[in-house]
Protein backbone atom coordinates (compact mmCIF):
# COMPACT_ATOMS: atom_id res chain seq x y z
CA UNK A 1 0.00 0.00 0.00
CA UNK A 2 1.14 3.51 -0.92
CA UNK A 3 1.99 5.18 2.47
CA UNK A 4 4.12 8.82 0.59
CA UNK A 5 1.36 11.24 -0.38
CA UNK A 6 0.74 13.18 -3.31
CA UNK A 7 -1.02 16.14 -2.30
CA UNK A 8 -2.65 17.62 0.12
CA UNK A 9 -6.08 18.30 0.50
CA UNK A 10 -5.89 20.25 3.55
CA UNK A 11 -3.18 22.39 2.94
CA UNK A 12 -4.10 26.39 3.09
CA UNK A 13 -3.41 27.17 -0.85
CA UNK A 14 -5.82 23.68 -1.94
CA UNK A 15 -8.66 25.31 0.93
CA UNK A 16 -8.47 28.23 -0.38
CA UNK A 17 -9.07 27.61 -3.86
CA UNK A 18 -10.17 23.79 -4.14
CA UNK A 19 -10.98 24.00 -7.49
CA UNK A 20 -7.53 25.39 -8.95
CA UNK A 21 -6.25 22.42 -6.63
CA UNK A 22 -8.19 19.80 -8.69
CA UNK A 23 -7.75 21.18 -12.07
CA UNK A 24 -3.86 21.37 -11.34
CA UNK A 25 -4.10 17.66 -9.94
CA UNK A 26 -6.40 16.47 -12.72
CA UNK A 27 -3.26 17.89 -15.21
CA UNK A 28 -0.47 16.70 -13.42
CA UNK A 29 -1.87 13.79 -11.00
CA UNK A 30 -5.18 12.59 -11.97
CA UNK A 31 -4.94 9.44 -9.19
CA UNK A 32 -3.24 10.64 -6.05
CA UNK A 33 -2.77 9.43 -2.74
CA UNK A 34 -3.33 11.34 0.48
CA UNK A 35 -3.59 9.87 3.84
CA UNK A 36 -6.73 11.88 4.67
CA UNK A 37 -8.76 10.62 1.71
CA UNK A 38 -6.73 7.85 0.24
CA UNK A 39 -6.93 7.51 -3.53
CA UNK A 40 -8.13 11.17 -4.95
CA UNK A 41 -9.71 10.08 -8.37
CA UNK A 42 -9.55 13.72 -10.61
CA UNK A 43 -10.73 12.80 -14.13
CA UNK A 44 -14.17 12.07 -15.43
CA UNK A 45 -13.32 9.05 -17.21
CA UNK A 46 -11.88 7.32 -14.02
CA UNK A 47 -14.62 8.69 -12.08
CA UNK A 48 -17.13 7.03 -14.00
CA UNK A 49 -15.32 3.61 -13.90
CA UNK A 50 -15.63 3.46 -10.35
CA UNK A 51 -19.21 4.80 -10.34
CA UNK A 52 -20.39 1.93 -12.69
CA UNK A 53 -17.86 -0.57 -11.53
CA UNK A 54 -19.56 -2.42 -8.53
CA UNK A 55 -17.75 -5.65 -8.75
CA UNK A 56 -14.41 -3.69 -7.71
CA UNK A 57 -15.68 -0.24 -6.05
CA UNK A 58 -17.81 -0.65 -2.49
CA UNK A 59 -20.44 1.84 -1.56
CA UNK A 60 -20.44 0.43 1.82
CA UNK A 61 -17.45 2.79 3.13
CA UNK A 62 -18.62 3.15 6.94
CA UNK A 63 -19.51 0.76 9.34
CA UNK A 64 -22.96 2.99 10.20
CA UNK A 65 -25.95 1.81 7.98
CA UNK A 66 -27.07 3.80 5.17
CA UNK A 67 -30.08 2.88 3.67
CA UNK A 68 -29.79 3.08 0.14
CA UNK A 69 -26.69 4.57 -1.12
CA UNK A 70 -24.38 3.03 1.45
CA UNK A 71 -24.79 0.06 -0.19
CA UNK A 72 -23.95 -2.34 -2.85
CA UNK A 73 -26.20 -4.41 -5.13
CA UNK A 74 -28.44 -7.00 -4.49
CA UNK A 75 -29.39 -5.01 -1.51
CA UNK A 76 -29.29 -1.80 -3.22
CA UNK A 77 -31.77 -2.25 -5.56
CA UNK A 78 -34.19 -3.63 -3.64
CA UNK A 79 -34.25 -0.61 -1.79
CA UNK A 80 -34.05 1.86 -4.53
CA UNK A 81 -37.29 0.19 -6.08
CA UNK A 82 -39.05 0.98 -2.73
CA UNK A 83 -37.75 4.06 -1.95
CA UNK A 84 -37.72 5.75 -5.91
CA UNK A 85 -41.20 6.06 -6.06
CA UNK A 86 -41.39 8.89 -2.97
CA UNK A 87 -39.76 11.10 -5.69
CA UNK A 88 -42.02 10.18 -8.42
CA UNK A 89 -43.16 13.05 -10.94
CA UNK A 90 -46.74 12.45 -9.30
CA UNK A 91 -44.94 13.55 -5.80
CA UNK A 92 -43.53 16.43 -7.18
CA UNK A 93 -46.02 18.24 -8.44
CA UNK A 94 -48.17 17.65 -5.09
CA UNK A 95 -45.19 19.02 -2.75
CA UNK A 96 -44.14 22.15 -5.48
CA UNK A 97 -46.83 24.55 -3.78
CA UNK A 98 -45.59 23.52 -0.54
CA UNK A 99 -42.17 24.58 -1.44
CA UNK A 100 -42.95 27.41 -3.55
CA UNK A 101 -44.86 28.71 -0.59
CA UNK A 102 -41.92 27.74 2.18
CA UNK A 103 -39.73 29.71 -0.93
CA UNK A 104 -41.86 33.19 -0.70
CA UNK A 105 -42.21 33.10 3.16
CA UNK A 106 -38.31 33.01 3.55
CA UNK A 107 -38.40 36.02 1.12
CA UNK A 108 -40.38 37.84 2.62
CA UNK A 109 -38.16 37.50 5.25
CA UNK A 110 -35.29 39.34 3.95
CA UNK A 111 -35.10 43.06 3.83
CA UNK A 112 -36.07 45.32 1.16
CA UNK A 113 -32.83 47.09 1.18
CA UNK A 114 -29.60 46.53 2.89
CA UNK A 115 -27.05 44.43 3.23
CA UNK A 116 -27.84 40.52 4.26
CA UNK A 117 -26.23 37.58 4.77
CA UNK A 118 -27.91 35.41 2.38
CA UNK A 119 -26.66 31.96 3.53
CA UNK A 120 -27.98 32.32 7.29
CA UNK A 121 -31.37 34.80 6.34
CA UNK A 122 -32.73 32.64 2.97
CA UNK A 123 -30.30 29.36 2.19
CA UNK A 124 -30.23 27.89 5.55
CA UNK A 125 -34.10 28.21 6.36
CA UNK A 126 -35.36 27.56 3.41
CA UNK A 127 -33.44 23.69 3.30
CA UNK A 128 -34.69 23.32 6.74
CA UNK A 129 -38.16 24.20 6.21
CA UNK A 130 -37.96 22.18 2.96
CA UNK A 131 -37.32 19.15 4.33
CA UNK A 132 -38.86 19.26 7.45
CA UNK A 133 -42.35 19.77 5.32
CA UNK A 134 -41.03 17.24 2.43
CA UNK A 135 -40.91 14.59 5.68
CA UNK A 136 -43.71 15.94 7.63
CA UNK A 137 -41.99 16.63 10.56
CA UNK A 138 -42.87 19.39 13.02
CA UNK A 139 -42.06 22.79 13.05
CA UNK A 140 -40.14 22.96 16.40
CA UNK A 141 -37.82 20.34 14.80
CA UNK A 142 -36.20 22.82 12.81
CA UNK A 143 -33.97 24.41 15.20
CA UNK A 144 -32.38 21.12 16.45
CA UNK A 145 -32.06 20.09 13.00
CA UNK A 146 -29.98 23.62 12.15
CA UNK A 147 -28.04 23.05 15.21
CA UNK A 148 -27.25 19.85 14.70
CA UNK A 149 -26.26 20.17 11.22
CA UNK A 150 -23.64 23.07 12.21
CA UNK A 151 -22.21 20.41 14.87
CA UNK A 152 -22.31 18.00 12.46
CA UNK A 153 -20.31 20.09 10.07
CA UNK A 154 -17.48 21.13 12.94
CA UNK A 155 -16.98 17.51 13.81
CA UNK A 156 -16.35 17.07 10.12
CA UNK A 157 -14.04 19.58 9.60
CA UNK A 158 -12.17 18.26 12.48
CA UNK A 159 -12.05 14.96 12.15
CA UNK A 160 -13.80 14.22 15.47
CA UNK A 161 -14.66 10.65 15.07
CA UNK A 162 -15.65 10.80 19.13
CA UNK A 163 -17.97 13.51 18.25
CA UNK A 164 -19.60 12.53 14.91
CA UNK A 165 -20.41 9.50 16.65
CA UNK A 166 -22.17 11.38 19.28
CA UNK A 167 -24.09 13.56 16.66
CA UNK A 168 -25.43 10.27 15.14
CA UNK A 169 -26.85 9.19 18.29
CA UNK A 170 -28.53 12.95 18.55
CA UNK A 171 -30.00 12.74 15.35
CA UNK A 172 -31.31 8.97 16.08
CA UNK A 173 -32.93 9.96 19.31
CA UNK A 174 -34.81 13.05 17.34
CA UNK A 175 -35.90 10.79 15.14
CA UNK A 176 -37.20 7.78 17.54
CA UNK A 177 -39.37 10.78 18.95
CA UNK A 178 -40.91 11.49 15.93
CA UNK A 179 -41.34 7.94 14.79
CA UNK A 180 -43.04 7.00 18.12
CA UNK A 181 -45.36 10.13 17.85
CA UNK A 182 -46.53 9.27 14.34
CA UNK A 183 -47.11 5.83 15.67
CA UNK A 184 -49.56 6.99 18.16
CA UNK A 185 -51.11 9.57 15.70
CA UNK A 186 -50.53 8.98 12.29
CA UNK A 187 -50.47 11.87 10.04
CA UNK A 188 -50.54 12.32 6.09
CA UNK A 189 -47.20 12.61 5.94
CA UNK A 190 -43.81 10.93 4.16
CA UNK A 191 -42.54 9.69 7.86
CA UNK A 192 -45.60 7.40 8.24
CA UNK A 193 -46.12 6.27 4.94
CA UNK A 194 -42.21 5.05 5.72
CA UNK A 195 -43.44 3.80 9.14
CA UNK A 196 -46.39 1.46 6.95
CA UNK A 197 -43.59 0.06 4.40
CA UNK A 198 -41.79 -3.78 5.21
CA UNK A 199 -38.91 -1.23 7.10
CA UNK A 200 -37.41 -1.89 10.86
CA UNK A 201 -36.67 1.15 12.62
CA UNK A 202 -33.09 1.32 12.03
CA UNK A 203 -34.03 0.74 8.62
CA UNK A 204 -36.15 3.95 8.58
CA UNK A 205 -34.11 6.06 10.67
CA UNK A 206 -31.28 5.19 8.48
CA UNK A 207 -32.72 6.73 5.46
CA UNK A 208 -34.24 9.75 7.27
CA UNK A 209 -30.64 10.39 8.01
CA UNK A 210 -29.62 9.85 4.53
CA UNK A 211 -32.37 12.09 3.57
CA UNK A 212 -32.07 14.89 5.92
CA UNK A 213 -28.39 15.12 6.35
CA UNK A 214 -27.70 14.71 2.59
CA UNK A 215 -30.03 17.24 1.75
CA UNK A 216 -29.59 20.42 3.86
CA UNK A 217 -25.85 20.89 3.33
CA UNK A 218 -26.08 20.35 0.15
CA UNK A 219 -29.03 22.31 -0.45
CA UNK A 220 -28.23 25.05 1.31
CA UNK A 221 -24.94 25.18 -0.04
CA UNK A 222 -26.66 25.06 -3.61
CA UNK A 223 -28.83 27.77 -3.27
CA UNK A 224 -25.95 29.99 -2.11
CA UNK A 225 -23.40 29.19 -4.99
CA UNK A 226 -26.65 29.86 -7.26
CA UNK A 227 -27.13 33.37 -5.94
CA UNK A 228 -23.67 33.74 -5.37
CA UNK A 229 -23.10 33.35 -9.55
CA UNK A 230 -26.01 35.30 -10.33
CA UNK A 231 -24.28 38.61 -8.00
CA UNK A 232 -21.23 37.98 -9.87
CA UNK A 233 -22.83 37.47 -13.41
CA UNK A 234 -25.18 40.30 -13.75
CA UNK A 235 -25.97 39.66 -17.46
CA UNK A 236 -26.92 36.27 -16.36
CA UNK A 237 -29.16 36.97 -13.66
CA UNK A 238 -30.57 39.32 -16.16
CA UNK A 239 -30.95 37.20 -18.74
CA UNK A 240 -33.25 34.82 -16.29
CA UNK A 241 -34.82 37.44 -15.08
CA UNK A 242 -36.46 38.02 -18.57
CA UNK A 243 -36.77 34.07 -19.85
CA UNK A 244 -37.43 32.10 -16.32
CA UNK A 245 -37.90 29.04 -18.88
CA UNK A 246 -34.10 28.93 -19.01
CA UNK A 247 -33.42 28.26 -15.14
CA UNK A 248 -33.36 24.73 -15.21
CA UNK A 249 -30.24 24.09 -17.86
CA UNK A 250 -28.74 26.88 -16.28
CA UNK A 251 -28.84 25.86 -12.48
CA UNK A 252 -27.64 22.10 -13.98
CA UNK A 253 -24.24 24.57 -15.60
CA UNK A 254 -23.92 26.67 -12.68
CA UNK A 255 -23.40 23.58 -10.33
CA UNK A 256 -21.35 21.98 -13.20
CA UNK A 257 -18.98 25.29 -12.49
CA UNK A 258 -19.79 25.27 -8.86
CA UNK A 259 -20.15 21.93 -7.19
CA UNK A 260 -22.03 21.71 -3.96
CA UNK A 261 -20.63 18.72 -3.45
CA UNK A 262 -17.07 18.54 -3.17
CA UNK A 263 -16.43 14.52 -3.44
CA UNK A 264 -17.75 10.97 -2.83
CA UNK A 265 -16.10 7.70 -1.19
CA UNK A 266 -15.54 4.53 -2.21
CA UNK A 267 -14.01 1.45 -0.90
CA UNK A 268 -12.03 -1.46 -3.30
CA UNK A 269 -12.92 -4.94 -3.35
CA UNK A 270 -10.48 -6.61 -4.89
CA UNK A 271 -7.32 -5.64 -6.42
CA UNK A 272 -7.38 -3.47 -9.49
CA UNK A 273 -5.28 -0.78 -11.42
CA UNK A 274 -6.02 3.02 -12.05
CA UNK A 275 -3.39 4.57 -14.28
CA UNK A 276 -0.06 3.89 -13.14
CA UNK A 277 -1.34 2.90 -9.53
CA UNK A 278 -2.28 -0.31 -8.67
CA UNK A 279 -5.15 0.09 -6.02
CA UNK A 280 -5.40 -2.76 -3.33
CA UNK A 281 -8.40 -4.28 -1.28
CA UNK A 282 -9.60 -2.22 1.46
CA UNK A 283 -7.90 1.18 -0.06
CA UNK A 284 -10.22 4.05 0.12
CA UNK A 285 -11.11 6.16 -2.67
CA UNK A 286 -12.39 9.82 -3.01
CA UNK A 287 -14.18 10.71 -6.71
CA UNK A 288 -13.97 14.47 -6.98
CA UNK A 289 -16.48 15.55 -8.54
CA UNK A 290 -15.42 18.98 -8.57
CA UNK A 291 -12.83 17.90 -10.66
CA UNK A 292 -14.81 15.73 -12.91
CA UNK A 293 -17.09 18.19 -14.19
CA UNK A 294 -14.92 20.89 -15.01
CA UNK A 295 -12.51 17.97 -17.42
CA UNK A 296 -12.22 19.67 -20.22
CA UNK A 297 -11.81 16.39 -22.37
CA UNK A 298 -15.79 15.95 -21.44
CA UNK A 299 -17.03 19.41 -21.13
CA UNK A 300 -15.32 21.87 -23.61
CA UNK A 301 -14.66 25.10 -22.54
CA UNK A 302 -15.06 23.77 -19.10
CA UNK A 303 -14.58 27.09 -17.47
CA UNK A 304 -17.16 28.68 -19.18
CA UNK A 305 -20.74 28.79 -18.57
CA UNK A 306 -22.67 27.59 -21.61
CA UNK A 307 -26.51 25.87 -20.30
CA UNK A 308 -27.11 24.67 -23.77
CA UNK A 309 -24.32 22.01 -23.60
CA UNK A 310 -25.49 18.33 -23.25
CA UNK A 311 -25.90 17.81 -19.36
CA UNK A 312 -25.72 13.83 -19.63
CA UNK A 313 -22.56 13.41 -18.42
CA UNK A 314 -22.83 16.20 -15.52
CA UNK A 315 -22.05 14.45 -12.27
CA UNK A 316 -23.94 17.08 -10.27
CA UNK A 317 -26.35 13.93 -8.81
CA UNK A 318 -23.60 11.20 -9.52
CA UNK A 319 -24.12 8.55 -12.24
CA UNK A 320 -25.49 5.04 -12.58
CA UNK A 321 -27.58 2.65 -10.25
CA UNK A 322 -26.36 5.10 -7.13
CA UNK A 323 -27.02 8.67 -8.69
CA UNK A 324 -28.97 10.32 -6.12
CA UNK A 325 -32.89 9.02 -5.53
CA UNK A 326 -33.58 12.66 -4.29
CA UNK A 327 -32.30 14.36 -7.51
CA UNK A 328 -36.23 15.23 -8.55
CA UNK A 329 -36.50 16.99 -5.08
CA UNK A 330 -33.34 18.70 -5.42
CA UNK A 331 -33.93 20.10 -8.82
CA UNK A 332 -37.90 21.08 -7.71
CA UNK A 333 -36.55 22.79 -4.65
CA UNK A 334 -33.71 24.72 -6.43
CA UNK A 335 -35.83 25.66 -9.65
CA UNK A 336 -38.67 27.08 -7.25
CA UNK A 337 -35.99 29.21 -4.97
CA UNK A 338 -34.33 31.00 -7.59
CA UNK A 339 -37.52 31.39 -9.41
CA UNK A 340 -39.41 32.89 -5.92
CA UNK A 341 -35.80 34.92 -5.43
CA UNK A 342 -35.63 36.70 -9.22
CA UNK A 343 -39.83 37.21 -9.50
CA UNK A 344 -39.48 39.13 -6.06
CA UNK A 345 -36.79 40.90 -6.05
CA UNK A 346 -35.28 43.67 -8.87
CA UNK A 347 -31.31 42.94 -8.14
CA UNK A 348 -29.17 40.94 -6.13
CA UNK A 349 -25.83 42.01 -5.53
CA UNK A 350 -22.89 41.33 -3.71
CA UNK A 351 -22.11 43.16 -0.62
CA UNK A 352 -19.40 46.36 -1.08
CA UNK A 353 -18.94 46.23 2.51
CA UNK A 354 -17.77 42.40 3.04
CA UNK A 355 -16.52 39.74 0.95
CA UNK A 356 -18.32 36.44 1.13
CA UNK A 357 -16.12 33.43 2.88
CA UNK A 358 -16.16 30.26 1.37
CA UNK A 359 -16.93 27.00 3.37
CA UNK A 360 -14.08 24.51 4.36
CA UNK A 361 -13.70 21.14 2.06
CA UNK A 362 -15.23 19.06 3.00
CA UNK A 363 -18.36 21.20 2.47
CA UNK A 364 -19.32 23.26 -0.02
CA UNK A 365 -20.12 26.71 -1.30
CA UNK A 366 -20.24 29.53 1.14
CA UNK A 367 -20.05 30.20 4.75
CA UNK A 368 -21.21 33.80 4.41
CA UNK A 369 -22.08 35.46 1.92
CA UNK A 370 -23.02 39.09 2.32
CA UNK A 371 -25.69 40.47 -0.54
CA UNK A 372 -27.78 43.36 -0.91
CA UNK A 373 -31.14 42.64 -1.97
CA UNK A 374 -33.08 45.49 -4.31
CA UNK A 375 -36.65 45.18 -3.73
Amino acid sequence: MKTSPDWDPRAPEVLQDHGAACSHMRGHCPVAYSPYLGWSLFRHQDIQRVLHDHETFSNVVSTHPAVPNGMDPPLHTHYRRLLDPYFSATEMERFEPVCREIAATCLRSLPGQGEVDFCESFAEPFALSVQCAFTGWPGEVKERLRQWLKNQQKATLAGDREATARLAGEFEDCVRGILAARRLQPQADLTTRLLQETLSETEIISILRNWTVGELGTIAAAVGILVHYLCVHREVQSRLRRQPAELAPAIEEILRLEAPLLSNRRLVKQATQIGQHRLEAGDRVTLMWASGNRDETVFPDSASFRPERDQEQNLLYGSGIHACPGAPLARLELRVALQCLLEGTRELELSQQREPVRATYPAAGFASLPIVVKA
